[in-house]
């Protein structure tokens, strides 16, 4: 059911749609400015009432068999997939990606929930010996309660399924709070949860930072899942209280290392891929290169030729364009001023450099690759989340793995190498939660996902994925027997 624009949203709660107080909040496409999308601003009350339905249903779905709560999660995949081409829009209307890129993070979105509606019937107790007769001790793993998911606007609907599926397999319920830059995909997929589950396993409240203080602050929430920048992260933290769970996935600088034994084709088609997909909007995109001094030169020339050749475009007129607008003006400015600060730290553009003048005013910036960059450049140690990257050299590879551990952040690293000695060299030396070598998918669906140091701690993906959200319970049994 395609919805004719602006999409209204209204705030989802109890299994129903509910009407707020206060003007609604205006979204507009940032490739064209157009109006695109109307959402309220969800007041403290506005979250309580979420988080009360969460509560109340809370019994009935943490009590329900793991298997009905898989057919249910099944039944909301096939219900999303149906609409893969409305949530596809939204997104791309509202967040700028390329509408084919947009239609894949629905589809892994699909994927997600298929994949925790399997694992719903996969959460195992055990027993443990006891130091005397008669007794047996059982551990068991239950739900931890309501949670609450807090999701960005980069991959507004995969990132929401991340914390949907999983929390929802093991048994809790959920008051979601969508980024106020992408709020009408969330609205479309509000109409399929309403479709499917029972009233109140699944809330949604519309806002800014407030809506989400007031939500990560609210005594009954047992768990905040939050993706985010590092900033709002350490916000985050003195919000919740001490007894509530936190986990945090919160990006950071990510660096690339590429040796002169690296197969260049594989590296340049690699870095050119997740320094520039979905305009380097991403928490895993490749912000710093470091390229041995042997391949240094040929890597540069040819990763600055692969970026020019990336076709930048408004991503509902050519679906299938490489960059489409960034999301906001805030990263549109930080990039440009990480450019000027690299030339003016003696760096040199290979590639890019500024503005799509034929796109103006819309949101767009050519992919830059800047050479000869200074450690103390902002592009090689702050995230610049836009689509910029630096290259410099190295000589040996402990000087490698001590720059690229030197930036704030540990959420992801890559190698190009065909050395099965530098290979192990870097993928234990990088202290990173992810480290792809010869490729960028520095994440799977079934394989734990998470950061360290300072880009925050627990585990998405995997079966930690849904273990995150669930808690221990001994139960000591006497009995008698011997």
């Amino acid at each position: 059911m395609a919805h004719p624009l602006p999409l209204s949203c209204r705030t989802f709660v109890g299994g129903d749609w509910h009407d707020t107080a206060g003007e609604p909040v205006p979204r507009h496409n940032p490739a064209t400015g157009e109006l695109v999308a109307l959402a309220p601003r969800n007041t403290a009350e506005d979250v309580d009432r979420a988080v009360r339905a969460a509560v109340d249903a809370f019994p009935a779905w943490s009590r329900a068999l793991p298997a009905e709560r898989s057919r249910l999660l099944h039944r909301l995949a096939d219900a999303c997939a149906e609409r893969v081409p409305d949530l596809a829009a939204a997104i791309t209307r509202e967040q700028g990606k390329p509408l084919d890129e947009a239609t894949g993070e629905v589809r892994k979105f699909v994927t997600a929930l298929h994949y925790y509606a399997e694992e719903a019937v996969r959460v195992f107790g055990r027993t443990v010996p006891n130091d005397a007769h008669g007794f047996t001790s059982i551990v068991e793993q239950e739900p931890v309660g309501p949670v609450a998911g807090i999701v960005p606007w980069n991959y507004p609907i995969e990132l929401i399924g991340w914390k949907l599926a999983g929390a929802t397999a093991a048994g809790c319920t959920i008051v979601i709070k969508p980024s106020e830059y992408t709020p009408g995909c969330a609205q479309v997929l509000s109409e399929c949860v309403a479709a499917v589950l029972p009233p109140g396993v699944v809330n949604l409240v519309y806002g800014d930072g407030e809506t989400g203080r007031a939500l990560a602050a609210h005594p009954a929430v047992a768990k905040v899942a939050f993706t985010g920048s590092m900033r709002t992260g350490q916000a985050l933290l003195r919000t919740v209280t001490g007894v509530t769970g936190l986990s945090l996935e919160l990006g950071g600088s990510c660096p690339m290392v590429v040796t002169d034994r690296a197969d260049l084709d594989a590296a340049v088609a690699g870095a050119t891929r997740r320094s520039f997909r979905n305009a380097g909007q991403i928490c895993i995109a490749i912000n710093r290169i470091y390229a041995q001094r042997g391949v240094y030169r040929e890597f540069v020339e040819r990763l600055g030729a692969a970026a020019d050749a990336l076709r930048v475009a408004d991503g509902m007129a050519v679906p299938d364009a490489d960059v489409g607008a960034l999301t906001m003006d805030e990263t549109h400015r930080r990039t440009l001023d990480h450019i000027a600060d690299a030339r003016d730290r003696g760096a040199s553009v290979v590639a890019g450099g500024g503005p799509v003048a034929d796109l103006a005013p819309g949101l767009f910036l050519r992919p830059t690759v800047v050479a000869d960059a200074p450690d103390e450049a902002l592009v090689m140690h702050e995230e610049t989340f836009g689509p910029l990257v630096g290259v410099a050299p190295f000589t040996d590879l402990d000087e490698a793995v001590t720059r690229a551990n030197g930036a704030p952040g540990g959420l992801a690293a890559y190698a190009y190498t065909d050395d099965t000695r530098e290979t192990f060299t870097l993928a234990r030396g990088l202290d990173f939660g992810n480290v792809a070598v010869n490729n960028v998918d520095a994440g799977i669906m079934n394989a734990p996902y998470g950061g360290r140091r300072e880009s925050g701690f627990g585990s998405e993906h995997g079966h930690e994925g849904l273990t995150s959200f669930l808690q221990l319970k001994h139960i000591r049994l006497r009995h008698g027997a011997t």
